[in-house]
């Protein structure tokens, strides 16, 4: 699905702004809150989530059915056009109306969906459109859910009988069973996007490497098949620099173009330099940024250009004050700015694809993406195999639209099937679930790039998944939830681990360690949730990471603290941060500034 892009072709009007704004209460399905909005509704504002938005704890709590509402006019001039209505997400699962009339349905709250509305509406005429959404979460949706009302994690009446008489008194609680807050909402942009009768539908760009030239392998797909072969010189693609020359072209749906000497796309600090396609199909136009490079795994190395690449970064999160989960693209370069800062080159998408917004920016600036899906918190406690749950094909399709949306994003170097799945309990089950989407996901990959998924703390010895990816992920917490305080005993856990993924021939990284640290909490013994203990837990772990040649990359959890659910374990939110949720560094910040910038992004561990 391609990005919607201004041109001399295409308009874009974003719907971003008031709506009106209403819990469903029971009442929208026969009062058809679709036809007559209630008089009582309230205004939120779009794109955000709609929890904090107001002071009320129904708006903060509020699991079940929403409604949105908003009219609007498509100006005239767009007559002729063909007019799409397109949700960049929407969580989770939502149903459209215009103008009464149902015109769409999706499941999931963090990929777009669109429909063509032409036929629909009348240019210059005012239009109403009604949104309605579901953020309840359970063993059918992904992220996944607790259905008995027991939490996985953060909770402090898991397995308490008192759990029955609140099922009784005021219903089933609908709790996660994952450990950020689930935000809800119309969280990224709503638009209204033209392009000519007969249009580019998507452009797939797959470089490659070939001495100093760069190999760009192309196909186009348009909105009239039959106008159109591999052949006909009605579609014209031009690869323009970044000064916005010609450097070489054809025709045709399908192509391969030669650029000499080609400029390579590497990460920050290098220059990642950026090609553009510009597609022309009769009327259309369109443009996508594309940058040569090249990713794959050689024995215990992670590749990018053919050099082995070290990961240094962070997991985290689209979470901000007020807005929730909702996109925040002024956070977004402060993000990137301070990662920049602290000598960072990568995150992980944990764990939900983010806006593409970001992807963009990452594009440019240069900074390395794990993308991951939502495919968190699949467990069943250790007694309920949750590879019995009906979720397999529904966690395909996010794959695939996953692969359709980021295919072209040379930031995106792999791809996460999930996080924290249970590989131990119900080892052949999960083999036999998580291979399949292994092999699914290469298939769906123009690029083929790298395929894992990130394992939770377990007996790595009874997981038979985890050794089988392109690129080992754990997240190890050794020292904070295991042998807690104890860093003396947490690197004897360490290094007894990491002599067993030795043994298997892998890469491996780490994609979450960190522990909970209180901003301005401070001792002169480094004591857990003080400033000084993030700061040595990270100095004494990373120290046995640089022993180990294998061992090719570390991203902290988190990069900045973030909100949950209430419980014991959780002071206003997870403070694992190495960022305070208004992005102020913390102790820990500094050391890894100074480390970061001491490694090289390439050829780090050769020796």
């Amino acid at each position: 699905m391609l990005y919607p892009i201004e041109n001399k072709s295409r308009a874009v009007m974003k719907l971003d702004g008031l709506w009106k704004f209403k819990i469903d209460d029971g009442s929208a399905s026969s009062e058809h809150w679709e036809t007559g909005f209630p008089d009582d509704a309230e205004e939120l504002y779009v794109p955000a989530s709609y929890n904090d938005q107001r002071e009320d704890q129904k708006y903060r709590n509020h699991t079940g059915e929403a409604y949105y509402e908003k009219t609007f006019t498509v100006p005239g001039f767009f007559k002729g056009q063909r007019i799409f209505l397109r949700f960049d997400a929407v969580a989770h699962d939502s149903t459209v109306w215009l103008n009464g009339t149902v015109i769409m349905s999706h499941r999931g709250g963090f990929l777009p969906f669109e429909k063509d509305i032409t036929g629909l509406i009348t240019p210059g005429e005012e239009i109403r459109i009604t949104v309605s959404c579901n953020n309840r979460v359970d063993h059918h949706t992904l992220p996944m859910g607790n259905e008995d009302g027991t939490a996985f994690f953060g909770s402090d009446n898991a397995q308490v009988p008192a759990v029955q008489m609140a099922k009784e008194h005021r219903g089933i609680v609908n709790l996660p069973n994952f450990d950020f807050f689930n935000y809800a909402g119309i969280n990224r942009h709503v638009s209204v996007y033209t392009t000519p009768m007969e249009y580019i539908k998507d452009v797939t760009i797959v470089p490659e490497l070939d001495g100093k030239d760069g190999v760009v392998h192309y196909s186009v797909e348009i909105s009239s098949k039959e106008k159109a072969n591999c052949h006909d010189s009605n579609i014209k693609v031009e690869v323009l620099d970044r000064g916005g020359s010609v450097v070489t072209g054809g025709t045709g749906a399908e192509g391969t173009l030669r650029i000499e000497n080609a400029r390579l796309w590497n990460p920050w600090p290098e220059d990642p330099y950026l090609y553009r396609l510009k597609v022309t199909f009769g009327d259309d136009e369109y443009t996508e940024e594309f940058g040569i490079r090249t990713v794959e795994v050689s024995g215990t190395k992670f590749l990018i250009n053919g050099k082995p690449f070290y990961f240094k970064g962070f997991g985290k999160h689209e979470d901000f004050y007020i807005s929730g989960r909702g996109i925040n693209e002024g956070l977004n370069v402060k993000d990137i700015s301070l990662l920049h800062w602290i000598g960072a080159n990568s995150f992980r998408t944990s764990h939900y694809p983010y806006a593409e917004e970001m992807y963009r920016l990452c594009d440019r600036e240069g900074i390395v993406i794990i993308d991951e899906t939502p495919a968190v918190g699949i467990a069943g406690g250790g007694v309920v195999d949750p590879y019995t749950f009906p979720i397999k094909d529904y966690h395909k399709s996010i794959l695939r639209d996953l692969v359709e949306r980021d295919k072209n994003h040379p930031s995106v170097i792999m791809w996460s099937m999930g996080n924290e799945p249970d590989t131990e309990n119900f080892p052949e089950s999960a083999y036999d679930y998580w291979h399949e989407l292994y092999e699914y996901t290469h298939e769906l990959d123009p690029q083929n790039r790298p395929v894992t998924f990130v394992c939770c703390q377990n007996d790595y010895t009874r997981d038979i998944v985890t050794r089988t990816m392109d690129v080992v992920c754990i997240n190890r917490y050794y020292g904070w939830y295991n042998l807690s305080g104890d860093l003396d005993s947490a690197i004897y856990a360490w290094n007894k681990e990491l002599d067993f993924w030795e043994e298997q021939q892998k890469p491996v990284m780490v994609t979450e360690y960190g522990c909970d640290t209180l901003p301005g909490l401070h001792g002169t013994v480094a004591e857990m949730w003080t400033e000084e203990f993030q700061a040595e837990y990270y100095r004494r772990i990373d120290a046995e990471f640089d022993k180990r040649d294998f061992f090719m990359g570390e991203q902290c959890w988190a990069f900045a603290d973030f909100g949950t659910i209430q419980g014991v374990y959780r002071a206003d939110g997870n403070r694992k941060g190495v960022f305070t949720r208004e992005r102020r560094p913390k102790m820990a910040a500094h050391f890894l500034k100074g480390r970061w910038e001491k490694i090289p992004n390439f050829g780090y561990k050769n020796n």
